[in-house]
């Protein structure tokens, strides 16, 4: 995970806003108040704060380095989405926004995302030459309730 230890420093200034819309958007179709939610590939915590997660993971040192900072009442783990550390079930919610195609082994990563929790908020970037994959384990793994073309990501909203 170089290359997010590597702009971590900058990351909030690319990607805040844009985050903030994506869960502006997210929360107007799905309510995640007063859920136990995990939010996977979860950077600097955009999306971990403005959600109350429980937890955020990410395999970036750097970009949980500052996380932490900006957020210390979140537990944030480095860990990969291939190998959460948590119970089956373990979760009401678990959010991933904007990371699934940087999973080393989508699959196993979607199947863990699965396993730890019972509902479920998947964004990808469309323009991901992994689009096709991650659609078709997307739709083998998940009950989709809804899916939105957004500006730059596809939003799942799914169901075990």
């Amino acid at each position: 995970m170089d290359y997010y230890d590597s702009i971590a420093s900058g990351y909030d200034e690319l990607h805040e806003e844009e985050q903030l819309k994506k869960c502006r958007l997210i929360s107007k179709y799905f309510d995640l108040k007063n859920k136990k939610i995990l939010d996977v590939g979860c950077g600097t915590g955009i999306a971990t704060n403005f959600f109350k997660c429980g937890a955020g993971i990410d395999p970036s040192e750097e970009l949980l380095k500052i996380a932490t900072k900006k957020f210390p009442e979140i537990k944030f783990i480095k860990s990969s989405a291939e190998n959460l550390p948590f119970k089956d079930d373990e979760f009401d919610a678990v959010i991933s926004l904007t990371a699934i195609q940087n999973f080393d082994n989508i699959e196993k990563g979607l199947n863990e995302i699965k396993r730890v929790g019972k509902e479920f908020v998947l964004t990808f970037l469309k323009k991901s030459e992994k689009r096709k994959i991650i659609e078709s384990v997307i739709k083998k793994l998940f009950k989709i309730k809804e899916m939105i073309e957004e500006e730059k990501d596809i939003v799942y909203f799914c169901g075990k």
